[in-house]
């Protein structure tokens, strides 16, 4: 269900420029409280019109916030679809990459000798994949979550998916 207005709600900002709210085609709820993503077609400033995605905060009074915290009091029964957390893999895949350097002080914290990955990848079969995880071991400048060297090393040394989580989000502060 989408909200289509006839008579487009405008909002006047202090600059005197005019943002118009045009079309709400869905509302999400976030794990916080009375904070929702919207997905909306609005008219920018400029003139331009788009669709677009837009996180509304309770006590935000700037932008299109006010006029559409107004939408949400005038049209209470349009559908909140609920908060879904982020599965394990959605967290994974948006981790920052480690330097080379925190990997490795990552590992050493962790109580993990970098020469336990290189024994790893050397206990690897001959061929083009050992080759290749050689290489990104001994060359690569950072590293994915979710690159096969990560999870192929971290299943060598014994780690679960939730150990390599946990030296991963350590090692981004070293």
């Amino acid at each position: 269900m989408a909200y289509h207005s006839k008579d487009r709600i405008d909002m006047t900002s202090t600059t005197h420029c005019r943002m118009t709210l045009n079309e709400v085609h869905a509302i999400f709820a976030t794990a916080e409280p009375e904070v929702y993503e919207l997905s909306i077609n609005l008219t920018d400033m400029s003139g331009q019109t788009y669709d677009g995605e837009y996180l509304s905060r309770p006590d935000d009074t700037f932008g299109l916030n006010p006029i559409i915290r107004k939408w949400l009091a005038e049209n209470p029964n349009f559908p909140i679809q609920s908060h879904t957390p982020p599965a394990a893999e959605q967290i994974r895949a948006s981790m920052l990459s480690l330097s080379a350097r925190q990997l490795r002080l990552g590992l050493v914290d962790a109580g993990i000798s970098p020469t336990q990955v290189t024994a790893a990848i050397d206990a690897m079969p001959d061929g083009q994949e050992k080759d290749r995880a050689q290489i990104e071991w001994e060359y690569a400048t950072s590293f994915s979550r979710l690159h096969p060297l990560t999870t192929m090393a971290g299943r060598a040394l014994g780690l679960t998916d939730m150990q390599i989580d946990a030296m991963w989000t350590v090692a981004l502060d070293l």
